[in-house]
């Protein structure tokens, strides 16, 4: 069994040739994207589909992008990638659809052993990763092997993510940790307690209405919505 082999296989490996030969596609086809017109959109984003495993549709990469195999990575639909994103998939790193990445967003699927002695034969791992759908990380993130985040998760500035985030919560930190639930109550807000003005309120609620069928849009309680909207129009008939 090759190193390859054992990569594949969840196994501990060393990165010999036979490795460092299957990184080159992903390096090609980084280079071309980094060295591109940034106002190409298309281009890129083609370029990108060939990179990634798996691609969904709508998704927009901001160079420079860095990867060490590219075929390990599976998109959803709507990702958007900030600049300076570096996604070292020595296994698979899944993303959900509706994704954020803010710039400067690192995944490392990649790790070493603790023990010097260990790590100093060339012994390293790779753990998979997963984020749901609707998740946006902040920017200068670090996420570590082994990781899920789940759907409707907001992970904060700068935050060290060494653990599993539950779905629908706010998370930062080093280490990251939750900091509170996200529920629908938040509609109301798009900063801190700055709440929508009536007119980008009416149309996101226009947005709502008119794609209540395409799943692009996720809410804790469907039954409860119509209520917070109709309390958040009576604030804005109060003044």
């Amino acid at each position: 069994m090759d190193n390859n082999e054992r990569r594949d296989k969840g196994m501990v490996y060393i990165s010999d040739e036979a490795v460092f030969e299957k990184q080159k596609r992903a390096r090609r086809l980084t280079y071309k994207m980094n060295t591109m017109d940034t106002s190409d959109f298309e281009g890129i984003a083609e370029v990108a589909r060939e990179l990634f495993g798996k691609c969904g549709k709508n998704i927009m990469v901001n160079p420079p992008f860095r990867c060490d195999y590219g075929k390990n990575i599976g998109v959803g639909d709507n990702f958007f990638c900030n600049y300076n994103c570096v996604i070292l998939d020595c296994n698979k790193i899944t993303i959900g659809d509706n994704c954020l990445f803010a710039p400067n967003v690192s995944i490392y699927a990649a790790g070493h052993p603790i023990h010097s002695a260990c790590r100093n034969t060339g012994y390293e791992y790779a753990r998979e990763i997963h984020i749901g759908n609707n998740v946006w990380i902040g920017g200068n993130v670090v996420i570590c092997p082994g990781v899920t985040i789940g759907d409707n998760a907001v992970i904060g500035a700068g935050s060290i993510v060494t653990k599993d985030i539950p779905a629908w919560t706010v998370a930062a930190g080093n280490p990251c940790k939750v900091i509170r639930e996200i529920t629908d109550d938040d509609i109301e807000f798009f900063f801190k307690n700055n709440r929508f003005d009536e007119n980008a309120f009416m149309d996101m609620e226009r947005i709502w209405r008119e794609n209540s069928d395409s799943g692009k849009f996720s809410f804790r309680n469907k039954g409860k919505l119509p209520e917070i909207i109709k309390r958040v129009k009576e604030r804005f008939c109060n003044g």
